[in-house]
């Protein structure tokens, strides 16, 4: 379930979410259970983000390894949902879906390499290390893409999202946001890290 920031400051909050012990690693029943009852809530509220998928067919597919994911990507504020219908090897794509980039995953550089290169003020961890703990994969530019034809997402703030190599080999990273109706896809020193950027997820169920 999403926490409340009360007078924590945005860097606080981060810190927290990504250096705390991740939320679904020791989940008892009754977590499990509201967790469940919260996706199928959502699930059922935004049935334009999956008009032929059935909430069953998901739900017999949600394991303890997936749980705990989504409760890591629920946690850090991602509010994730179902994307579209189940792929060809009957798969279900969830996708945060909280309307700007998770609240608690902000402040972070690219990835490990330019954590470990900024000398000074570095931040508390990178988008690439976070996901990896949280057992979830940074959104292509594909896949950004189609989720905001689904929705409009990040109208304020900017997500990280997968860079291809040629490009981080250069020491660029990609990011991007929805601004004047349109998708942008930017880019900045792998190493440059704001408050109102954050990093979108995936998770095949």
């Amino acid at each position: 379930m999403r926490r409340r920031l009360g007078p924590l400051t945005m860097q606080q909050a981060t810190t927290q979410a990504l250096k705390a012990p991740l939320p679904g690693a020791d989940m008892k029943t009754a977590q499990r259970d509201v967790l469940v009852q919260t996706l199928k809530e959502r699930f059922e509220s935004h049935m334009h983000r999956h008009p032929t998928v059935v909430w069953a067919d998901v739900h017999e597919r949600l394991n303890a390894n997936k749980l705990k994911a989504l409760q890591d990507m629920e946690a850090t504020g991602g509010e994730p949902d179902v994307v579209g219908s189940a792929a060809a090897d009957g798969t279900y794509l969830f996708c945060d879906c909280a309307a700007e980039s998770p609240s608690g995953r902000r402040s972070l550089c690219y990835d490990a390499q330019a954590l470990h290169a900024r000398k000074l003020h570095k931040p508390q961890n990178s988008a690439i290390e976070a996901a990896a703990a949280m057992g979830v994969t940074l959104l292509t530019e594909a896949q950004y893409r189609a989720l905001q034809e689904v929705e409009d997402f990040d109208q304020k703030t900017s997500s990280w999202i997968w860079t291809p190599p040629d490009v981080r080999e250069r020491g660029g990273a990609l990011f991007c946001d929805r601004r004047y109706g349109r998708v942008f896809v930017y880019h900045n020193g792998a190493e440059s890290y704001y408050a109102a950027r954050g990093f979108r997820t995936s998770l095949n169920v």
